[in-house]
């Protein structure tokens, strides 16, 4: 009988043990969950660190740290996201810290850079037109992994080239879909849908480079990039 009763509070125990992990492991898959306003406020803040390569290098550069990423880059971004083209050194570094927080310890240059010039005269920096090409780098969100204080998120990057555009008066023009190799890896219609575009870029995906982002947030849920790196 006394073997019976042990044997009871046993399973017992377990069964308690089994209900508590459940709903642990229940808690913690629904706190990882990604909303869709949080998709959309890592897509629109991705969007505005992303450049295009003719002036950067790399639209996303790879640096382990935000302090090891290219300057020429980091004052493209700022730049980027200036809503006017005449400021002043102090509205530069309120800009800097907008986007990238207070882990960039980098200073805005204050002899200015190639592309934002400063004027002795007026103590004020001016932002220099810079030539694009006819090739929009594209980044497509692929995985998002929600952690305790951000994101790890994962991009496929390619290029869609509108240089028939150019070449064309018909409203009908084809678009080519590149790696960042520069090679063709498919053809579409310009009246076509950018989601078939984008599926075009998921059934061909290991033509296409792939990087993972690191993201931090902070206590008023403002997201910063730490750092980047490139997937094999």
């Amino acid at each position: 009988m006394k073997k019976f009763i042990v044997i009871i509070v046993i399973l017992l125990i377990v069964f308690i043990g089994m209900f508590v992990y459940r709903q642990n492991k229940i808690t913690q898959n629904k706190n990882n969950e990604v909303t869709v306003d949080e998709i959309n406020k890592i897509e629109t803040y991705l969007q505005k660190i992303y450049m295009w390569k003719e002036i950067t290098g790399e639209a996303l550069p790879s640096f382990d740290n935000i302090n090891n990423a290219p300057g020429v880059w980091i004052w493209e971004v700022v730049k980027k996201n200036l809503e006017e083209y005449e400021l002043s050194y102090e509205q530069l570094e309120e800009k800097k810290k907008e986007i990238f927080g207070d882990e960039l310890e980098k200073e805005f240059p204050k002899e200015g850079y190639e592309y934002m010039e400063y004027n002795v005269e007026t103590n004020k920096y001016y932002a220099v037109g810079t030539g694009l090409d006819n090739q929009e780098d594209v980044f497509l969100l692929d995985k998002i992994e929600k952690k305790e204080n951000g994101y790890t998120v994962q991009i496929i990057e390619f290029l869609e080239d509108y240089s028939e555009a150019y070449n064309t008066e018909q409203t009908e023009y084809n678009i080519q879909i590149k790696n960042l190799n520069d090679e063709i890896i498919a053809t579409v219609k310009s009246t076509e849908d950018e989601t078939n575009i984008q599926q075009l870029v998921k059934e061909n995906i290991d033509k296409f480079t792939k990087k993972e982002i690191e993201l931090k947030t902070d206590s008023n849920g403002n997201i910063y990039v730490t750092n980047v790196k490139k997937v094999e």
